[in-house]
This record gives C-alpha cells, sequence and structure tokens, in this order.
C-alpha cells in the first residue's frame, strides 16, 4: 500500500498541477491542451488530478483565481511604489508595458479564456468577470485619487492596450493608452 500524501505534498502537488496547466493554457490556449498534457506536464496521474479537480473546467477557473491573485498583486506592488497619485495612475501603463515586453506574452489570459470558453461555461464567465470587475474598481481608485472623473475611459484605454498588445505583438499600446491617460489628468 503506498504511503499517505501529506499536506505539505498535496499542496506542492496542487502547486505544481496550477503551474503547469497555467503555462499549456496561456500558451496554446485552453481547448487545445488535453488532460493528458497536463498529467504530463505536472507529473501526476490522471486519477490524482482529477480527485482535486473533478473537470477540466473547474482546473481553469482554478487556474484564472490563483493568476488573478498574483497579477493584481504583481501590479499593486508596482504601482503603489509611486507615492504621486497622477504618476501612480501613470504607473499601471508603465507596468502594463513591461508585461506586454515579455517573452512568450500573449495577452490577457481572462480576455483568452473569455474568448474561448466565455459562451458556454457559466463558472469560466463568472471568473473572468470577477477578475475585470476586481481590476476595474483597482483602477477606478487610482484614477479617482489622481482627479481622473469618469473612471471608465482609463478602463477601455487599458483593456484596449492589452487585446492591441497581443494581436501586434508590441508593447507600444501601453505607451500609448498612457500617453491618452495623461491627457484626461486634471
Amino acid at each position: 500500500m503506498p504511503a499517505a500524501i501529506t499536506e505539505e505534498q498535496a499542496r506542492l502537488d496542487r502547486d505544481g498541477l496550477l503551474d503547469a496547466a497555467e503555462l499549456l493554457f496561456y500558451e496554446r490556449g485552453i481547448r487545445a491542451v488535453g488532460m493528458d498534457q497536463v498529467r504530463s506536464a505536472s507529473g501526476l496521474p490522471l486519477k490524482r488530478i482529477y480527485r482535486d479537480f473533478a473537470t477540466k473546467e473547474d482546473l481553469v477557473v482554478a487556474v484564472l483565481r490563483r493568476r488573478d491573485e498574483r497579477w493584481r498583486g504583481d501590479l499593486a506592488a508596482y504601482v503603489t511604489r509611486v507615492g504621486d497619485p497622477r504618476r501612480r495612475l501613470l504607473a499601471v501603463f508603465d507596468w502594463l508595458g513591461e508585461w506586454f515586453a515579455r517573452p512568450g506574452f500573449r495577452g490577457c489570459a481572462w480576455i483568452n479564456a473569455y474568448g474561448e470558453l466565455g459562451s458556454t461555461s457559466e463558472p469560466v464567465l463568472r471568473e473572468v468577470r470577477s477578475h475585470k470587475e476586481l481590476f476595474h474598481r483597482q483602477l477606478g481608485e487610482w484614477a479617482s485619487a489622481a482627479g481622473v472623473d469618469p473612471v471608465e475611459p482609463v478602463c477601455l484605454l487599458a483593456e484596449g492596450a492589452m487585446v492591441t498588445a497581443a494581436i501586434g505583438g508590441s508593447p507600444d499600446p501601453a505607451r500609448q493608452a498612457r500617453a491618452a491617460v495623461a491627457a484626461l489628468l486634471p
């Protein structure tokens, strides 16, 4: 009889599985990746994977949720280093530009997930909407602190920059959106 898995090992296995799934889904697309590929990349047996995630959809939601926490945390850490509210709002677009320039950038994982599964998966759609609402709320706080009202144009510029950078393969949309936001500042 195999030894029982410790809580620590279970956590490490789950993190490894989520890392592998996130990388595969982001690089290749959710529909293009089968669970056998996730199994191979994670090194975990399918039985173990399905014990934690009953469906591929459950795994996708977990990947998006964990990525959301990390992505928004990284953004906030970058932006809040800046003291001046106006410069803080512009720093959002500096961070986006750095993200767009990273090797392997394929656009917004939530927009991509919505494009693949948003019309067929209510749980994925809820997770995408949750991420966008939280991101827009944070942008709204920074925009309001900088004196920009209404805040919707800032959100549209950020979202548009993400899509345009992914399609065009260039970080330039972040710089262009930054310039547009600078023009909105009082």
